[in-house]
């Protein structure tokens, strides 16, 4: 054999050899991607399970007219709260303030929240929204209306239309007895043993493991993110955003 022809199949080797490296590296990384895209459904689907949504109603010019009144007189009554330091000279206190990394702080004024189960009052709000910039920063990004977990459509839409927007409630949360809240970080078979990531629904399989049992935490309630435009998809649009959505929140209850 020439030392050219040698050199070419030499070559031609090196280069198979390569690309075969690089084929199993993409498969792999193709495979972490695939496995991690399955865990996060998972997440999802259990997700879903422990959240009741109101049921979606034909919209009407009234109704449009009504959720768009809601959101102006929030936003100007907001206005004086774009700082957390008005917020809690006004009453609202941070939930789960040792918790620093939460999607969304919620500002809540206990007082309100009674309130709320017996009035609506648009600029009176049971809970103030906020994120943290890329510096750290709380912005200020809308309020949570609470209603009773009793209430039914009829009177969940005489506050906010649910052809525009829709209200959500947490459902069949088995969650760790009390001063064992070291449980939260429990996983099995890959998901989540208590709170909103977990399979289960019923009763009888969160007492299995050792777990309380609420058919319903929280009430009835509804994200306005009147600072976010005039869109009403964009103000009314969140509430089904996943169950992350309170993310934190789990841990300041009180079984």
């Amino acid at each position: 054999m020439s030392s050219k022809k040698s050199q070419r199949l030499s070559f031609v080797r090196h280069a198979v050899i390569a690309c075969v490296a690089v084929l199993g590296a993409l498969v792999l990384t193709a495979t972490r991607a695939c496995a991690q895209a399955h865990a996060r459904s998972a997440e999802e689907i259990n997700g879903d399970l422990h959240m009741e949504m109101t049921p979606v109603r034909r919209g009407t010019a009234a109704d449009s007219a009504r959720a768009a009144g809601v959101a102006a007189l929030l936003r100007d009554a907001l206005k004086p709260y774009a700082d957390t330091t008005a917020a809690v000279a006004g009453g609202y206190k941070m939930f789960m303030p040792e918790n620093k990394h939460q999607k969304i702080y919620h500002f809540t004024n206990n007082w309100r929240a009674v309130q709320e189960a017996f009035r609506f009052d648009p600029a009176k709000p049971t809970s103030l929204l906020y994120k943290k910039d890329a510096d750290g920063r709380f912005v200020l990004t809308g309020a949570m209306y609470t209603a009773p977990k009793r209430f039914g459509p009829d009177k969940l839409d005489s506050r906010v239309p649910l052809s525009v927007a829709r209200w959500h409630k947490h459902v069949n949360w088995c969650i760790p007895k009390k001063d064992d809240t070291i449980r939260w970080l429990e996983r099995q078979d890959g998901h989540a043993v208590f709170g909103p990531g977990s399979p289960i629904v019923t009763k009888s399989a969160c007492d299995a493991v050792g777990g309380n049992f609420h058919d319903t935490v929280f009430g009835w309630m509804i994200h306005a993110n009147v600072f976010a435009g005039d869109d009403p998809k964009a103000i009314w649009g969140d509430e089904h955003a996943g169950h992350d959505m309170h993310a934190g929140m789990k841990m300041g209850m009180d079984p």
